[in-house]
């Protein structure tokens, strides 16, 4: 089996807040490449372009409050993606509404983190998913 490194795609438009993320996903000892993109209209652009959609893995981290869309938008399109959804994706808002967060999960989010982030319990989400990746098994091309 080829093993691709996951690509790990962040979309958040606060630049503080992604450098944060950045230095907290390396402290986790996370070394994939992370691309980052500060709205959902570049976002979905990048993950719907078939080199990526097609390229195999990716895990997305989504902030919910986006300048020209709602992160709830963005998870809703990967999740209805056939070759996205398999994409785990960690929610990171500023909001502890319930209601979104069930929401959140409904629509197919594997981890739901509230800013400013516990960077233990942030550290800990990424390493878990890390082991979920390096399980991940991708589906052969072709079938």
């Amino acid at each position: 089996m080829n093993h691709v490194p996951v690509k790990i795609v962040m979309i958040e438009d606060d630049a503080g807040h992604a450098r944060l993320i950045e230095k907290n996903v390396r402290r986790a000892g996370v070394c994939n490449a992370i691309v980052h993109h500060e709205s959902g209209t570049a976002a979905l652009a990048y993950l719907f372009a078939p080199e990526v959609r097609l390229d195999g893995p990716l895990l997305v981290l989504l902030d919910l409050n986006l300048p020209d869309m709602s992160g709830l938008d963005i998870l809703q399109r990967i999740k209805a993606d056939e070759n996205l959804r398999r994409a785990p994706v960690i929610v990171l808002t500023t909001t502890d509404d319930q209601r979104e967060i069930q929401r959140c999960y409904d629509l197919g989010a594997n981890v739901y983190i509230t800013k400013p982030v516990d960077y233990g319990q942030f550290a800990n989400a990424i390493r878990q998913l890390g082991l979920f990746l390096s399980v991940m098994q991708l589906p052969e091309p072709g079938r």
